[in-house]
């Protein structure tokens, strides 16, 4: 036995990726990261760039706490306090005091009855879709949500699947029309906010759709949403699309790896759901929890958020958003407006994103572009996303490297 015929098989399908430009080629490695000082924040340091310092421009850490000396402190003590892994899964012995205390804490930060950590967000919508889709359940979800909602919907093998258009609201109720009949469950399922642009779904509109079609079903609707990118990114609060939207879903499953700058998954709702999943989620039972120390970065990363100096960041980050929306718009930039930090710079070219990509890496800048399939053709884009820890100063060096660019 060997891998020869296999290895020919699969370098035969990678080169094909790179042949049509969707592979994602070779990883960033960053070496250092210089901490912030007066008007400058941090500042990244890649290999195969020599001594450049870059801006990052392309990282989910909304709030701009990862380096955040209390943060990192409280990682420390945890760490020494019960050693830097669990163990085991949590059904065996996997279980800590910190794990129940931040269940209790993020579930009272939504105003819901109980939450459950994953091991990261991405798990997290699959162990919660997977085991809430029965052989009588049927799948309506927003044509524009992310990877982890489609695979869990491929992994459940649901009774039928509706997709409606883009936060298109006659469609999703032309998709609950048709859905009637076809299974007794309804999983609704959304993004927050959509991470490729920046905009949010109308959660109160949803429920009222939801709210309209429940007696069609024989088990209700359920709204799912997934707002990884909204919840401690915006909202006055940081409670992200729910406090936008002055509406609360029934299931919210959220990130630790993001604006909490951490890492690891959660999903909010009521108790009776949640004790459901952790007896049958897969995902859940039989993988490792997050580490004490994590837990204890994100406790102190909520004592942050929930106080004053908490809500001064979330309007710093707002700022610097507009800020940054207002460069792009001012310079003949096409962008989509709205309060989240995610800041698409609407390119509408495969060759002209990689161009500009290219050239603000020439100038320090760190941006992701987005080629179809990751984004629809003509949505092609290059992806900003703002952090608490930008600048002023930040903000405006991107607008001049973006204006010089000739192309």
């Amino acid at each position: 036995m060997s891998l020869n015929k296999i290895n020919l098989v699969l370098d035969k399908q990678v080169k094909e990726l790179e042949a049509k430009g969707t592979a994602k080629g070779a990883e960033m490695v960053i070496e250092k990261v210089i901490p912030a000082k007066g008007e400058i924040g941090p500042r990244y340091i890649v290999r195969g760039h020599g001594d450049k310092q870059f801006i990052k421009m392309n990282s989910n850490s909304y709030l701009g706490l990862s380096m955040c000396k209390r943060v990192i402190e409280a990682e420390e003590i945890a760490a020494q306090k019960y050693g830097v892994g669990p163990g085991a899964v949590r059904f065996i012995s996997g279980t800590y005091d910190t794990h129940i205390t931040l269940e209790e804490r993020l579930a009272k930060f939504h105003g819901k009855e109980a939450a459950m950590l994953f091991s990261s967000a991405y798990v997290t919508s699959l162990g919660v879709l997977f085991p809430l889709c029965s052989a009588d359940t049927v799948y309506v979800s927003d044509e524009l949500n992310h990877n982890c909602i489609i695979q869990a919907m491929r992994l459940s093998r649901p009774a039928g699947k509706f997709i409606y258009k883009h936060n298109d609201m006659k469609d999703l109720e032309v998709k609950l029309q048709e859905a009637i009949g076809v299974g007794k469950r309804v999983l609704l399922v959304t993004d927050g906010v959509f991470s490729m642009r920046g905009d949010y779904a109308p959660f109160a509109k949803i429920k009222e759709i939801a709210d309209k079609y429940e007696d069609k079903f024989e088990e209700g609707i359920i709204t799912i949403a997934d707002d990884s990118h909204g919840i401690g990114a915006y909202g006055e609060t940081g409670r992200g699309t729910e406090e936008i939207t002055n509406t609360k879903m029934d299931v919210l499953v959220g990130t630790l790896g993001k604006a909490f700058g951490v890492n690891g998954g959660y999903v909010v709702a009521s108790e009776k759901v949640v004790r459901y999943l952790r007896e049958t989620a897969p995902m859940y039972i039989y993988s490792n929890p997050i580490t004490n120390s994590e837990c204890a970065a994100v406790l102190k990363v909520l004592d942050i958020l929930e106080s004053e100096e908490g809500i001064e960041r979330l309007k710093h980050l707002s700022d610097m958003t507009a800020r940054f929306e207002k460069g792009l718009t001012d310079n003949g930039f096409e962008t989509i407006a709205g309060p989240h930090p995610v800041t698409p710079l609407m390119v509408r070219d495969t060759a002209k994103t990689a161009a500009i990509v290219k050239h603000l890496t020439e100038n320090g800048v760190l941006a992701t572009g987005l080629n179809f399939p990751v984004v629809p053709k003509g949505d092609e884009e290059i992806r900003f996303q703002i952090n608490g820890d930008h600048t002023a100063k930040d903000v405006d060096t991107v607008i001049e490297v973006l204006k010089s660019f000739k192309g």
